[in-house]
């Protein structure tokens, strides 16, 4: 009997019934076909009813999970079109060197992984033989984000195809000696091979779904047709774990992304054990990804499941295979006929006598060897459905044993994933089985040898000639020759030159006007991608959605509600802008789609993204990392930047750190800009770096990082003189001096320099009159544009002499000569401007915001971290008091006379 606390109202309880008599002769059939036939039967025919409801377009909620079976039945697949068994040969060869790879390797005490490439060889080969467009064809091919782990099988492939050379294997994970390949998938370390990072977990599903958004995007706005690019991301079910991997499914299901497959490795297994020891991963998977509107294709089970299959009369088998828990199956992986027959088959008495009919051989062959990820045909079919599939992305949930062909002591066990080598016993067992042509005697003392049929075998033929017929190599970067960038006119950068006169303005504003001026550009208008992770109003970018729309895949089906004003929300199929709701992780892999597009489509753009500093690089700098990997070139900018401009925003949106985190990537260069002007020479500077001519020595293979202040403050006209623009884009340059401020000083008055980044140049300024008025002290106020970029130029001159090279550090060079003690201050941790200290030759200090940031206006924020006007004054008073220059008392005179 139905217990009525378990029946939960519906929606549907609120709608009139037509028809109750109908309704309860449905539901009259349900119980009679429960009692009758029992509830499993009375279940197959529900989902069976839901499943033709949904197949004829009937508005009903979706099944989330399907039977633990193939969702392509065998009857339905077709044959792969090629020579299958010249393909087994190839992959053959490919697990063999790739395991022999990571086993060398291991000598040398460098690891690698062998048993993910094991597991995942078919999903691998059958794609690249029948699927993965090359880059020498038509449009840009597909874009394939290789699972890291699996990196040893794709240099094995290379090495086949003639890519690589025994040496190059020789020197997997050993680079530093040049003719290296590197551990996984990095671009910036093996430019001509791979193309996406991915092996920072969950960066790679997220960014592979940008970039087919991406892909949409160039096309929609007539830069590029892509439409034939198809995005593959090959993950692992363990990977699906980290936040990232599925974050965006939401986004690619929504604008149906039909040009994008995931491939997820099933193979049951994270690095220390099951993915999911209690539970089935496959099947939660699937409800995600079904819950967010993606097509999914299950292939579980290879061919020699058909006979039990078809044995099934009664759902017993279906039944079983959905309640045993993952870490069971791995277990079966690794027992004999006779657990398999007592723990699987004996559960139920109708396995019971199905199991009868099955010898031990046939029982093994299922449990320990047939997995639809194994075999050529499953995955072909899968595929196949995959890219025949419109209006919606597809994911391929393939089940494999971890370990697959590397023997008894790799396949599921729990330590795989950290085991890097096979005795020689255990090559020669895999040998017979992969039925390879390697003798004994190319074991010599102890060291397996790299397996290759030759140049001109029919194997190294078939494989050139599909990738021929596919366009050419995959994976493969290609760096396409461009023409540099034209550079904008000048107008929109010497605009800035003149200052803000009596009108103060934020140099987030002064960003967002530069933007405007160069997106209207004749020549490179087009190509500049606005990012902003719905802020732009925050940051004044409201103005350029009427101009440049929202991209929308389907413009705009509404009417807005501020369609009658002038700044009205315009969303558009061709639109410009990238609006991208709250996410950063969002927004930086739509920042590393269009860095990147240079090489990934050979249409080079201009990505800006502009975000809360505090909540750019805090929270996405393993992006950052990734970008810098991936060769991407752009601006980010960290509006609202500093840990004192933001009035009442308090502890969490302080950002007192983000040019630290900036400071540790090799490929970001970082500037803390004080002035409007000084930001229109940067950006500049980085579009004739990034995209027109570098100099010689300049990687154009960098990105900026600029903070820019939402305080208005006045901007000031940029100062005469030589050499400026060099100072502004080095990192330093001197402001002004207390005579040039037109001070009054009596004569030899002591001095000192301060150096000021950001919105603290305004504070070191009026220190800089306090100090001359009320002390009889002369300042000279630097700007310091860039902490880190002096640092590294520094750091360089330090490696050039240990070359035997003479060359003096630029800050040395521009602080040469300059009287007195240096003070320097930021918004900012003092380890910012720390970074410089031991290569200036006057004496240092610093000031800083350190700790926590709090919640008060700004003019007590900065008296609380002691970076305001008087508390320079006091500071630079008691260096001088240090130096005998002024009165010791002096010091405690100006702290009680400002309050401190």
């Amino acid at each position: 009997m139905t217990d009525p606390q378990a029946i939960q109202p519906s929606a549907l309880d609120q709608l009139p019934d037509r028809d109750p008599e109908e309704t309860a002769e449905w539901q009259a059939s349900l119980d009679a076909v429960a009692r009758e036939a029992g509830p499993h039967r009375a279940a197959y025919l529900m989902r069976r009813t839901l499943e033709r409801a949904e197949a004829d377009g009937i508005a009903l909620p979706k099944l989330l999970e399907t039977d633990y079976v193939n969702t392509i039945p065998t009857a339905a697949e077709t044959a792969v079109p090629g020579d299958e068994e010249m393909e087994r040969k190839i992959t053959a060869w490919n697990r063999w060197n790739a395991a022999a790879m990571v086993t060398r390797g291991s000598k040398h005490g460098v690891g690698g992984h062998i048993a993910t490439f094991a597991s995942a060889a078919w999903l691998y080969e059958t794609g690249f033989n029948h699927f993965f467009k090359g880059k020498e064809g038509d449009g840009s091919g597909d874009q394939l984000y290789i699972q890291g782990h699996a990196s040893p099988g794709i240099y094995a492939r290379a090495f086949l195809d003639g890519r690589l050379t025994e040496a190059h294997l020789d020197n997997f994970r050993q680079e530093a000696g040049g003719n290296g390949l590197p551990s996984y998938p990095h671009p910036r370390r093996l430019p001509w091979l791979w193309e996406f990072p991915t092996v920072s977990m969950g960066l790679g599903p997220l960014s592979a779904i940008y970039q087919a958004r991406f892909n949409r995007y160039l096309t929609a706005r007539g830069i590029k047709d892509v439409s034939a690019s198809h995005v593959w991301a090959f993950l692992g079910d363990g990977e699906m774990d980290e936040p990232e991997s599925t974050a965006a499914l939401a986004l690619a299901s929504r604008e149906g992304l039909d040009n994008l497959t995931f491939v997820i490795n099933c193979n049951l297994q994270r690095l220390d054990g099951p993915v999911r020891a209690n539970f089935k991963i496959v099947q939660e998977l699937e409800a995600q990804f079904r819950g967010a509107g993606w097509n999914v294709v299950k292939t579980l089970w290879g061919t020699a499941w058909d006979e039990l299959f078809q044995l099934d009369t009664t759902g017993a088998l279906v039944r079983r295979l959905r309640e045993v828990p993952d870490a069971q199956v791995q277990t079966y992986q690794t027992r004999d006929a006779a657990y398999i027959r007592a723990d699987f088959f004996g559960k139920d008495p109708a396995l019971a006598e199905m199991a009868k009919l099955l010898s031990d051989d046939k029982i093994l062959e299922c449990f320990h060897l047939s997995r639809g990820g194994h075999e050529a045909r499953k995955v072909y079919a899968a595929y196949k459905a995959a890219v025949e599939f419109k209006g919606a992305p597809t994911v391929i949930l393939a089940q494999t044993v971890k370990g697959h062909t590397l023997g008894e002591g790799f396949a599921s066990k729990n330590a795989n994933h950290q085991m890097k080598k096979l005795t020689v016993d255990e090559f020669k067992a895999m040998r017979e089985l992969l039925e390879l042509p390697i003798p004994d005697s190319a074991f010599v003392d102890g060291v397996v040898p790299y397996g290759h049929p030759g140049a001109d075998s029919p194997e190294v033929r078939y494989l050139q000639e599909r990738r021929a017929a596919l366009g050419g190599p995959a994976p493969a970067r290609r760096t396409h020759a461009l023409a540099p960038l034209p550079t904008p006119a000048d107008k929109a950068f010497a605009s800035f030159d003149k200052g803000s006169g009596s009108q103060n303005v934020a140099t987030t504003m002064a960003f967002v006007r530069l933007v405007k001026d160069l997106v209207r550009d004749k020549e490179t208008g087009k190509r500049w991608v606005p990012i902003v992770p719905d802020e732009a109003r925050t940051f004044g970018m409201e103005s350029l959605f009427p101009s440049l729309g929202i991209y929308s895949p389907k413009g705009q089906t509404y009417e807005p509600v501020d369609r009658d004003q002038l700044m009205y929300y315009k969303e558009a199929k061709n639109g410009q802008i990238l609006n991208e709701g709250i996410t950063e992780a969002g927004s930086m892999a739509d920042f590393i789609a269009a860095s990147t597009a240079y090489a990934t489509h050979g249409e080079a753009m201009i990505p800006f993204y502009i975000f809360y500093s505090m909540f750019g690089w805090q929270r996405t700098a393993d992006q950052m990392w990734q970008l810098g990997d991936q060769l991407g070139r752009g601006f980010l900018v960290g509006a609202t930047a500093g840990r004192t401009t933001l009035t009442g925003e308090g502890l969490q949106h302080a950002d007192g750190h983000s040019p630290v985190i900036a400071a540790t990537n090799p490929a970001a260069l970082s500037y803390d800009p004080a002035f409007a002007y000084e930001i229109a020479t940067i950006v500049k500077d980085g579009l004739r770096r990034m995209y027109g001519e570098a100099l010689p020595g300049e990687d154009p293979n960098v990105f900026y990082y600029l903070t820019v202040y939402n305080e208005p403050l006045p901007q000031p006209a940029k100062p005469a003189g030589l050499g400026i623009d060099e100072g502004i884009v080095k990192g330093l340059y001197r402001f002004n001096t207390a005579e040039s401020a037109g001070l009054s000083l009596p004569a030899n008055a002591p001095r000192l320099q301060l150096l000021g980044s950001g919105t603290a140049i305004h504070w070191a300024l009026k220190a800089q009159r306090l100090l001359a008025e009320e002390w009889g002290v002369a300042a000279d106020v630097w700007s310091a544009t860039s902490w880190t970029q002096l640092r590294r130029d520094a750091l360089e001159a330090d490696a050039a002499l240990l070359r035997g090279e003479e060359r003096v550090p630029y800050v040395r060079q521009a602080l040469q000569g300059a009287d007195g003690p240096v003070l320097a201050v930021s918004d900012y941790m003092r380890q910012v401007p720390d970074q410089i200290a031991q290569w200036v030759e006057q004496d240092w200090s610093s000031l800083g915001a350190d700790g926590f940031g709090l919640s008060d206006t700004r003019d007590a924020a900065r008296r609380h971290f002691g970076v305001d006007a008087e508390s320079i004054v006091v500071a630079a008073l008691a260096q001088l008091a240090k130096r005998g220059e002024v009165k010791a008392t002096a010091v405690k005179e100006a702290r009680e006379k400002y309050g401190l």
